[in-house]
Protein backbone atom coordinates (compact mmCIF):
# COMPACT_ATOMS: atom_id res chain seq x y z
CA UNK A 1 0.00 0.00 0.00
CA UNK A 2 1.03 3.59 -0.53
CA UNK A 3 1.74 5.70 2.53
CA UNK A 4 -1.09 7.57 4.23
CA UNK A 5 -1.51 11.17 3.16
CA UNK A 6 0.14 13.70 5.48
CA UNK A 7 -2.48 15.62 7.53
CA UNK A 8 -1.09 19.01 6.55
CA UNK A 9 -1.45 18.34 2.81
CA UNK A 10 -5.25 18.35 2.43
CA UNK A 11 -5.46 22.04 1.58
CA UNK A 12 -2.69 21.74 -1.03
CA UNK A 13 -4.66 19.37 -3.22
CA UNK A 14 -6.49 22.24 -4.89
CA UNK A 15 -3.15 23.31 -6.36
CA UNK A 16 -2.32 19.82 -7.61
CA UNK A 17 -0.27 20.77 -10.64
CA UNK A 18 2.70 18.44 -11.02
CA UNK A 19 5.30 21.18 -11.15
CA UNK A 20 3.98 22.88 -8.02
CA UNK A 21 4.11 19.71 -5.95
CA UNK A 22 7.51 18.75 -7.33
CA UNK A 23 8.86 22.15 -6.37
CA UNK A 24 7.29 21.87 -2.93
CA UNK A 25 8.80 18.41 -2.36
CA UNK A 26 12.21 19.60 -3.55
CA UNK A 27 12.12 22.56 -1.17
CA UNK A 28 10.91 20.54 1.81
CA UNK A 29 13.52 17.79 1.39
CA UNK A 30 16.15 20.52 0.93
CA UNK A 31 15.21 22.04 4.30
CA UNK A 32 15.08 18.60 5.92
CA UNK A 33 18.64 17.69 5.05
CA UNK A 34 19.87 21.20 5.69
CA UNK A 35 18.79 20.66 9.31
CA UNK A 36 20.52 17.28 9.46
CA UNK A 37 23.85 18.83 8.41
CA UNK A 38 23.32 21.93 10.51
CA UNK A 39 23.15 19.76 13.63
CA UNK A 40 26.43 17.98 12.72
CA UNK A 41 28.55 21.09 12.29
CA UNK A 42 28.74 22.66 15.80
CA UNK A 43 31.29 20.13 17.12
CA UNK A 44 33.90 21.36 14.63
CA UNK A 45 33.36 24.97 15.74
CA UNK A 46 33.35 24.22 19.46
CA UNK A 47 36.57 22.15 19.30
CA UNK A 48 38.74 25.24 19.60
CA UNK A 49 36.75 26.24 22.69
CA UNK A 50 36.94 22.83 24.37
CA UNK A 51 40.74 23.14 24.33
CA UNK A 52 42.38 26.55 24.06
CA UNK A 53 45.46 28.47 25.16
CA UNK A 54 44.39 30.34 28.32
CA UNK A 55 47.65 32.19 28.96
CA UNK A 56 46.23 35.53 27.79
CA UNK A 57 43.06 35.24 29.87
CA UNK A 58 42.59 36.43 33.43
CA UNK A 59 42.32 33.49 35.82
CA UNK A 60 39.41 33.61 38.32
CA UNK A 61 40.34 34.25 41.95
CA UNK A 62 38.95 30.92 43.19
CA UNK A 63 40.64 28.86 40.44
CA UNK A 64 42.60 25.85 41.74
CA UNK A 65 44.85 25.29 38.68
CA UNK A 66 48.60 25.91 38.92
CA UNK A 67 50.08 29.19 37.73
CA UNK A 68 51.84 27.50 34.81
CA UNK A 69 48.69 25.74 33.59
CA UNK A 70 47.81 27.29 30.20
CA UNK A 71 44.69 25.15 29.69
CA UNK A 72 42.78 26.05 32.85
CA UNK A 73 39.92 27.56 30.81
CA UNK A 74 39.51 24.42 28.63
CA UNK A 75 36.69 21.95 29.18
CA UNK A 76 37.70 18.76 30.95
CA UNK A 77 38.40 16.05 29.78
CA UNK A 78 39.69 17.89 26.71
CA UNK A 79 42.15 20.03 28.70
CA UNK A 80 45.06 17.56 28.54
CA UNK A 81 47.81 17.16 25.94
CA UNK A 82 45.95 14.26 24.31
CA UNK A 83 42.98 16.49 23.47
CA UNK A 84 43.29 15.87 19.71
CA UNK A 85 42.93 12.13 20.22
CA UNK A 86 39.93 12.65 22.52
CA UNK A 87 38.25 15.02 20.07
CA UNK A 88 38.96 12.50 17.32
CA UNK A 89 37.26 9.83 19.43
CA UNK A 90 34.16 12.04 19.79
CA UNK A 91 34.09 12.60 16.02
CA UNK A 92 34.47 8.93 15.26
CA UNK A 93 31.82 7.86 17.73
CA UNK A 94 29.37 9.71 15.47
CA UNK A 95 30.92 8.75 12.15
CA UNK A 96 31.44 5.03 12.82
CA UNK A 97 27.87 4.72 14.14
CA UNK A 98 26.67 6.62 11.07
CA UNK A 99 28.60 4.36 8.69
CA UNK A 100 27.32 1.16 10.30
CA UNK A 101 23.77 2.42 10.64
CA UNK A 102 23.62 3.63 7.04
CA UNK A 103 23.74 0.09 5.60
CA UNK A 104 20.77 -0.88 7.76
CA UNK A 105 18.88 2.39 7.34
CA UNK A 106 18.29 2.00 3.61
CA UNK A 107 16.65 -1.39 4.16
CA UNK A 108 14.27 0.10 6.73
CA UNK A 109 13.69 3.15 4.54
CA UNK A 110 12.22 1.00 1.75
CA UNK A 111 9.92 -0.90 4.08
CA UNK A 112 8.60 1.91 6.30
CA UNK A 113 6.65 5.05 5.36
CA UNK A 114 9.26 7.72 4.65
CA UNK A 115 7.24 10.43 6.39
CA UNK A 116 7.19 8.54 9.69
CA UNK A 117 10.79 7.41 9.31
CA UNK A 118 12.14 10.91 8.61
CA UNK A 119 10.03 12.59 11.28
CA UNK A 120 11.17 10.18 13.99
CA UNK A 121 14.78 10.51 12.87
CA UNK A 122 14.71 14.32 12.99
CA UNK A 123 13.06 14.43 16.40
CA UNK A 124 15.63 12.03 17.86
CA UNK A 125 18.51 13.83 16.13
CA UNK A 126 17.35 17.12 17.61
CA UNK A 127 17.16 15.48 21.03
CA UNK A 128 20.68 14.02 20.97
CA UNK A 129 22.22 17.19 19.52
CA UNK A 130 20.63 19.17 22.36
CA UNK A 131 21.80 16.62 24.94
CA UNK A 132 25.40 17.18 23.82
CA UNK A 133 25.00 20.91 24.49
CA UNK A 134 23.27 20.28 27.81
CA UNK A 135 26.52 18.70 28.96
CA UNK A 136 27.77 22.27 29.36
CA UNK A 137 24.88 23.38 31.57
CA UNK A 138 24.91 20.11 33.53
CA UNK A 139 28.68 20.53 34.03
CA UNK A 140 29.50 17.08 32.67
CA UNK A 141 33.23 16.34 32.32
CA UNK A 142 33.31 12.61 31.50
CA UNK A 143 34.26 11.45 28.02
CA UNK A 144 31.80 8.54 27.88
CA UNK A 145 28.81 10.92 28.02
CA UNK A 146 29.84 12.83 24.88
CA UNK A 147 30.85 9.62 23.08
CA UNK A 148 27.54 7.91 23.90
CA UNK A 149 25.52 10.92 22.70
CA UNK A 150 27.50 10.97 19.45
CA UNK A 151 26.91 7.25 18.87
CA UNK A 152 23.16 7.66 19.33
CA UNK A 153 23.09 10.76 17.13
CA UNK A 154 25.10 9.01 14.41
CA UNK A 155 22.61 6.15 14.31
CA UNK A 156 19.47 8.30 14.12
CA UNK A 157 21.01 10.60 11.51
CA UNK A 158 21.15 7.68 9.08
CA UNK A 159 17.40 8.06 8.64
CA UNK A 160 17.98 11.22 6.60
CA UNK A 161 19.92 10.59 3.43
CA UNK A 162 18.36 7.40 1.99
CA UNK A 163 14.91 8.79 2.73
CA UNK A 164 15.29 12.20 1.09
CA UNK A 165 17.00 10.70 -1.99
CA UNK A 166 14.23 8.12 -2.32
CA UNK A 167 11.57 10.81 -1.93
CA UNK A 168 13.12 13.06 -4.58
CA UNK A 169 13.61 10.03 -6.84
CA UNK A 170 9.89 9.27 -6.52
CA UNK A 171 9.07 12.72 -7.90
CA UNK A 172 11.76 13.42 -10.52
CA UNK A 173 12.73 11.56 -13.68
CA UNK A 174 16.12 11.58 -15.35
CA UNK A 175 15.85 14.77 -17.40
CA UNK A 176 18.30 17.41 -16.05
CA UNK A 177 18.69 15.28 -12.93
CA UNK A 178 22.34 16.29 -12.45
CA UNK A 179 21.53 20.02 -12.54
CA UNK A 180 18.42 19.75 -10.36
CA UNK A 181 20.16 17.57 -7.79
CA UNK A 182 23.29 19.72 -7.97
CA UNK A 183 21.25 22.68 -6.78
CA UNK A 184 19.26 20.53 -4.34
CA UNK A 185 22.42 18.98 -2.87
CA UNK A 186 23.62 22.42 -1.79
CA UNK A 187 21.60 21.64 1.36
CA UNK A 188 24.77 19.95 2.65
CA UNK A 189 26.83 23.12 2.38
CA UNK A 190 23.97 25.41 3.42
CA UNK A 191 23.50 23.25 6.53
CA UNK A 192 27.22 23.41 7.28
CA UNK A 193 27.23 27.19 6.87
CA UNK A 194 24.19 27.66 9.09
CA UNK A 195 25.60 25.29 11.68
CA UNK A 196 28.89 27.19 11.71
CA UNK A 197 27.26 30.62 11.99
CA UNK A 198 24.79 29.55 14.69
CA UNK A 199 27.48 27.77 16.71
CA UNK A 200 29.81 30.75 16.31
CA UNK A 201 27.35 33.03 18.12
CA UNK A 202 27.80 31.21 21.45
CA UNK A 203 31.18 29.46 21.02
CA UNK A 204 33.05 31.99 23.18
CA UNK A 205 30.30 32.19 25.80
CA UNK A 206 27.88 29.39 26.70
CA UNK A 207 28.99 26.89 24.04
CA UNK A 208 26.19 24.49 25.00
CA UNK A 209 23.77 26.72 23.08
CA UNK A 210 25.82 26.05 19.93
CA UNK A 211 24.26 22.56 20.04
CA UNK A 212 20.91 23.20 21.68
CA UNK A 213 19.69 25.79 19.16
CA UNK A 214 20.40 23.63 16.04
CA UNK A 215 18.89 20.66 17.91
CA UNK A 216 15.64 22.50 18.59
CA UNK A 217 15.43 23.72 14.98
CA UNK A 218 15.96 20.15 13.72
CA UNK A 219 13.21 18.80 16.00
CA UNK A 220 10.77 21.50 14.81
CA UNK A 221 11.60 20.57 11.21
CA UNK A 222 10.76 16.96 12.09
CA UNK A 223 7.24 18.03 13.07
CA UNK A 224 6.87 20.00 9.82
CA UNK A 225 8.03 16.91 7.91
CA UNK A 226 5.34 14.78 9.55
CA UNK A 227 2.66 17.28 8.59
CA UNK A 228 3.64 18.11 5.03
CA UNK A 229 5.92 15.52 3.38
CA UNK A 230 4.37 13.87 0.30
CA UNK A 231 6.13 10.62 -0.53
CA UNK A 232 4.55 9.72 -3.87
CA UNK A 233 3.04 11.78 -6.71
CA UNK A 234 0.07 9.41 -6.70
CA UNK A 235 -0.80 10.53 -3.16
CA UNK A 236 -1.96 13.88 -4.58
CA UNK A 237 -3.08 12.62 -8.01
CA UNK A 238 0.10 13.73 -9.78
CA UNK A 239 1.70 11.82 -12.63
CA UNK A 240 4.76 9.80 -11.53
CA UNK A 241 8.01 10.34 -13.43
CA UNK A 242 9.16 7.82 -16.02
CA UNK A 243 12.75 6.84 -15.32
CA UNK A 244 13.29 4.92 -18.59
CA UNK A 245 11.78 4.64 -22.01
CA UNK A 246 10.50 1.13 -21.27
CA UNK A 247 12.60 -0.51 -23.96
CA UNK A 248 14.70 -3.47 -22.88
CA UNK A 249 16.31 -4.24 -26.17
CA UNK A 250 20.04 -4.98 -26.18
CA UNK A 251 20.01 -4.93 -22.39
CA UNK A 252 22.76 -7.53 -22.20
CA UNK A 253 25.25 -5.38 -24.14
CA UNK A 254 27.15 -3.28 -21.56
CA UNK A 255 28.88 -1.17 -24.20
CA UNK A 256 25.63 -0.01 -25.83
CA UNK A 257 25.15 3.70 -25.01
CA UNK A 258 21.42 3.13 -24.62
CA UNK A 259 21.93 0.41 -22.02
CA UNK A 260 23.70 2.12 -19.14
CA UNK A 261 22.67 3.60 -15.77
CA UNK A 262 22.43 7.10 -17.15
CA UNK A 263 19.66 7.01 -19.77
CA UNK A 264 18.30 10.49 -20.34
CA UNK A 265 15.25 9.95 -22.54
CA UNK A 266 11.99 11.72 -21.91
CA UNK A 267 9.17 9.65 -20.46
CA UNK A 268 6.04 8.54 -22.24
CA UNK A 269 3.13 10.80 -21.40
CA UNK A 270 0.66 8.00 -21.91
CA UNK A 271 2.43 5.79 -19.40
CA UNK A 272 2.59 8.58 -16.83
CA UNK A 273 -1.09 9.38 -17.22
CA UNK A 274 -2.26 5.80 -16.95
CA UNK A 275 -0.08 5.16 -13.90
CA UNK A 276 -1.43 8.22 -12.13
CA UNK A 277 -5.05 7.26 -12.74
CA UNK A 278 -4.81 3.54 -12.07
CA UNK A 279 -3.25 2.05 -8.94
CA UNK A 280 0.10 0.51 -9.82
CA UNK A 281 1.34 -2.70 -8.25
CA UNK A 282 3.62 -2.07 -5.29
CA UNK A 283 7.19 -3.06 -6.30
CA UNK A 284 9.15 -5.46 -4.11
CA UNK A 285 12.08 -3.95 -2.17
CA UNK A 286 15.47 -4.99 -3.58
CA UNK A 287 17.91 -7.04 -1.50
CA UNK A 288 21.31 -5.78 -0.37
CA UNK A 289 23.16 -8.18 -2.70
CA UNK A 290 20.78 -7.34 -5.53
CA UNK A 291 21.67 -3.66 -5.18
CA UNK A 292 25.40 -4.48 -5.25
CA UNK A 293 24.96 -6.23 -8.61
CA UNK A 294 23.75 -3.03 -10.28
CA UNK A 295 26.56 -1.91 -12.63
CA UNK A 296 28.56 0.99 -11.18
CA UNK A 297 27.39 0.71 -7.57
CA UNK A 298 30.64 -0.82 -6.25
CA UNK A 299 32.96 1.58 -8.11
CA UNK A 300 31.09 4.71 -7.10
CA UNK A 301 30.74 3.44 -3.52
CA UNK A 302 34.49 3.02 -3.03
CA UNK A 303 35.20 6.25 -4.87
CA UNK A 304 32.90 8.03 -2.44
CA UNK A 305 34.73 6.38 0.47
CA UNK A 306 37.89 8.32 -0.37
CA UNK A 307 36.09 11.46 -1.58
CA UNK A 308 34.10 11.65 1.65
CA UNK A 309 37.26 10.99 3.68
CA UNK A 310 38.65 14.23 2.28
CA UNK A 311 35.40 16.20 2.60
CA UNK A 312 34.69 15.20 6.19
CA UNK A 313 38.27 15.85 7.30
CA UNK A 314 37.75 19.42 6.13
CA UNK A 315 34.31 19.47 7.76
CA UNK A 316 35.59 18.47 11.20
CA UNK A 317 39.15 19.83 11.27
CA UNK A 318 39.26 22.91 9.02
CA UNK A 319 38.22 25.42 11.75
CA UNK A 320 40.89 24.02 14.11
CA UNK A 321 43.49 24.10 11.30
CA UNK A 322 42.71 27.77 10.59
CA UNK A 323 42.72 28.49 14.34
CA UNK A 324 46.17 26.91 14.81
CA UNK A 325 47.93 27.86 11.56
CA UNK A 326 46.42 31.26 10.68
CA UNK A 327 45.94 32.21 14.37
CA UNK A 328 42.38 33.47 14.01
CA UNK A 329 39.97 33.44 16.94
CA UNK A 330 37.50 30.57 17.35
CA UNK A 331 34.56 32.51 15.86
CA UNK A 332 36.63 33.97 13.00
CA UNK A 333 38.06 30.53 12.14
CA UNK A 334 34.54 29.08 12.07
CA UNK A 335 33.25 31.89 9.86
CA UNK A 336 36.19 31.57 7.46
CA UNK A 337 35.70 27.80 7.19
CA UNK A 338 32.22 28.38 5.74
CA UNK A 339 33.88 29.53 2.51
CA UNK A 340 34.81 25.89 1.87
CA UNK A 341 31.08 25.10 1.91
CA UNK A 342 30.34 28.09 -0.34
CA UNK A 343 32.72 26.51 -2.83
CA UNK A 344 30.92 23.21 -2.30
CA UNK A 345 27.62 24.74 -3.40
CA UNK A 346 29.22 26.06 -6.61
CA UNK A 347 31.03 22.77 -7.22
CA UNK A 348 27.91 20.66 -6.79
CA UNK A 349 25.94 22.74 -9.29
CA UNK A 350 28.85 22.80 -11.76
CA UNK A 351 29.30 19.03 -11.53
CA UNK A 352 25.59 18.50 -12.17
CA UNK A 353 25.52 20.84 -15.15
CA UNK A 354 28.64 19.39 -16.76
CA UNK A 355 27.54 15.79 -16.24
CA UNK A 356 24.10 16.55 -17.70
CA UNK A 357 25.65 18.19 -20.76
CA UNK A 358 28.25 15.46 -21.36
CA UNK A 359 26.26 12.53 -19.90
CA UNK A 360 29.50 11.53 -18.20
CA UNK A 361 29.06 11.30 -14.45
CA UNK A 362 32.28 9.34 -13.84
CA UNK A 363 34.39 11.53 -16.11
CA UNK A 364 33.14 14.69 -14.44
CA UNK A 365 34.00 13.32 -10.99
CA UNK A 366 37.41 12.08 -12.14
CA UNK A 367 38.48 15.42 -13.63
CA UNK A 368 37.41 17.38 -10.55
CA UNK A 369 39.25 14.94 -8.28
CA UNK A 370 42.39 15.26 -10.41
CA UNK A 371 42.28 19.05 -10.05
CA UNK A 372 41.55 18.89 -6.31
CA UNK A 373 44.85 17.20 -5.40
CA UNK A 374 47.21 20.04 -6.49
CA UNK A 375 44.82 22.67 -5.14
CA UNK A 376 44.91 21.12 -1.64
CA UNK A 377 48.71 21.10 -1.83
CA UNK A 378 48.75 24.79 -2.77
CA UNK A 379 46.24 25.71 -0.06
CA UNK A 380 48.43 24.17 2.63
CA UNK A 381 51.52 26.04 1.46
CA UNK A 382 50.22 29.43 0.33
CA UNK A 383 46.61 29.54 1.53
CA UNK A 384 47.49 31.13 4.86
CA UNK A 385 49.76 33.86 3.44
CA UNK A 386 46.95 36.40 3.50
CA UNK A 387 43.21 36.75 3.91
CA UNK A 388 42.61 37.11 0.14
CA UNK A 389 44.60 34.00 -0.80
CA UNK A 390 42.89 32.06 1.99
CA UNK A 391 39.41 33.03 0.77
CA UNK A 392 40.15 32.20 -2.87
CA UNK A 393 41.84 28.88 -2.11
CA UNK A 394 39.10 27.76 0.29
CA UNK A 395 36.39 28.38 -2.30
CA UNK A 396 38.32 26.58 -5.06
CA UNK A 397 39.14 23.62 -2.81
CA UNK A 398 35.51 23.43 -1.72
CA UNK A 399 34.37 23.34 -5.36
CA UNK A 400 36.74 20.56 -6.39
CA UNK A 401 36.43 18.43 -3.24
CA UNK A 402 32.66 18.63 -2.71
CA UNK A 403 31.65 18.66 -6.39
CA UNK A 404 32.28 14.91 -6.99
CA UNK A 405 30.97 14.08 -3.50
CA UNK A 406 27.72 15.93 -4.25
CA UNK A 407 27.32 14.35 -7.69
CA UNK A 408 27.85 10.78 -6.48
CA UNK A 409 25.51 11.04 -3.50
CA UNK A 410 22.67 12.59 -5.51
CA UNK A 411 22.41 12.20 -9.29
CA UNK A 412 24.58 9.07 -9.51
CA UNK A 413 22.75 7.38 -6.60
CA UNK A 414 19.39 8.22 -8.17
CA UNK A 415 20.56 7.03 -11.60
CA UNK A 416 21.77 3.71 -10.24
CA UNK A 417 18.71 3.33 -8.02
CA UNK A 418 16.51 3.52 -11.13
CA UNK A 419 18.83 1.47 -13.35
CA UNK A 420 17.26 -0.18 -16.38
CA UNK A 421 18.08 -3.66 -15.05
CA UNK A 422 15.56 -3.01 -12.26
CA UNK A 423 12.76 -2.81 -14.85
CA UNK A 424 11.15 0.26 -13.32
CA UNK A 425 11.42 -0.87 -9.68
CA UNK A 426 12.33 2.45 -8.03
CA UNK A 427 12.17 0.71 -4.64
CA UNK A 428 15.94 0.23 -4.97
CA UNK A 429 16.57 3.96 -4.54
CA UNK A 430 16.82 3.92 -0.77
CA UNK A 431 18.99 0.80 -0.61
CA UNK A 432 21.37 1.96 -3.35
CA UNK A 433 21.68 5.40 -1.73
CA UNK A 434 22.37 3.75 1.63
CA UNK A 435 25.05 1.46 0.17
CA UNK A 436 26.84 4.29 -1.61
CA UNK A 437 26.59 6.77 1.25
CA UNK A 438 27.26 4.07 3.85
CA UNK A 439 30.50 3.07 2.13
CA UNK A 440 31.37 6.75 1.84
CA UNK A 441 30.67 7.15 5.55
CA UNK A 442 33.42 4.65 6.33
CA UNK A 443 35.78 7.15 4.72
CA UNK A 444 34.06 9.95 6.61
CA UNK A 445 34.91 8.12 9.84
CA UNK A 446 38.49 7.33 8.81
CA UNK A 447 39.35 10.87 7.69
CA UNK A 448 38.84 12.74 10.98
CA UNK A 449 40.33 9.78 12.90
CA UNK A 450 43.50 9.83 10.79
CA UNK A 451 43.65 13.62 11.01
CA UNK A 452 43.53 13.41 14.80
CA UNK A 453 46.33 10.85 14.84
CA UNK A 454 48.50 12.51 12.19
CA UNK A 455 48.08 16.20 13.10
CA UNK A 456 50.47 16.02 16.12
CA UNK A 457 53.24 15.18 13.60
CA UNK A 458 52.40 18.29 11.55
CA UNK A 459 49.56 19.58 9.40
CA UNK A 460 51.61 18.94 6.24
CA UNK A 461 51.24 15.20 6.81
CA UNK A 462 47.48 15.58 7.13
CA UNK A 463 47.33 17.20 3.70
CA UNK A 464 49.54 14.47 2.20
CA UNK A 465 47.02 11.95 3.51
CA UNK A 466 44.14 13.90 1.95
CA UNK A 467 45.90 14.18 -1.41
CA UNK A 468 46.60 10.42 -1.42
CA UNK A 469 42.94 9.65 -0.72
CA UNK A 470 41.88 12.01 -3.51
CA UNK A 471 44.12 10.22 -6.02
CA UNK A 472 42.76 6.81 -4.97
CA UNK A 473 39.20 8.07 -5.47
CA UNK A 474 40.14 9.13 -8.98
CA UNK A 475 41.74 5.78 -9.84
CA UNK A 476 38.64 3.84 -8.77
CA UNK A 477 36.63 5.49 -11.56
CA UNK A 478 39.03 4.55 -14.37
CA UNK A 479 36.91 1.65 -15.67
CA UNK A 480 33.73 3.73 -15.76
CA UNK A 481 35.54 6.65 -17.41
CA UNK A 482 36.86 4.26 -20.06
CA UNK A 483 33.34 2.97 -20.74
CA UNK A 484 32.01 6.52 -21.02
CA UNK A 485 34.71 7.36 -23.57
CA UNK A 486 33.79 4.26 -25.58
CA UNK A 487 30.13 5.27 -25.46
CA UNK A 488 30.96 8.80 -26.65
CA UNK A 489 32.89 7.34 -29.59
CA UNK A 490 30.00 5.01 -30.38
CA UNK A 491 27.47 7.83 -30.29
CA UNK A 492 29.61 10.00 -32.56
CA UNK A 493 30.02 7.18 -35.06
CA UNK A 494 26.27 6.52 -35.09
CA UNK A 495 25.41 10.19 -35.32
CA UNK A 496 23.27 10.30 -32.22
CA UNK A 497 23.55 11.69 -28.68
CA UNK A 498 25.37 9.77 -25.98
CA UNK A 499 23.02 8.27 -23.45
CA UNK A 500 24.80 6.05 -20.94
CA UNK A 501 28.03 4.30 -19.97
Amino acid sequence: MRSSLAPGVWFLRSFSRDSWFRGFTLLLTFLIYTCYHMSRKPISIVKSRLHQNCSELIKPINDTHSLNDTSWCSWSPFDKDDYKELLGAVDNAFLVAYAIGMFISGIFGERLPLRYYLSAGMLLSGLFTSLFGLGYFWNIHVLWYFVLIQICNGLVQTTGWPSVVACVGNWFGKGKRGFIMGIWNSHTSVGNILGSLIAGIWVNQEWGLSFIVPGVITAIMGIITFLFLIEYPEDVDCAPPQHHDGSDKDQDNPEDPENSPYTNRESSQETMTSCSKEPCAEPVAISFLGALKIPGVIEFSFCLLFAKLVSYTFLYWLPLYIFNVAHFGAKEAGDLSTLFDVGGIIGGIMAGLISDYTNGRATTCCIMLMLAAPMMFLYNYIGQNGIVSSIVMLIICGMLVNGPYALITTAVSADLGTHKSLKGNAKALSTVSAIIDGTGSIGAALGPLLAGLISPTGWNNVFYMLISADILACLLLCRLVYKEILAWKSSLSKGRGYKEI
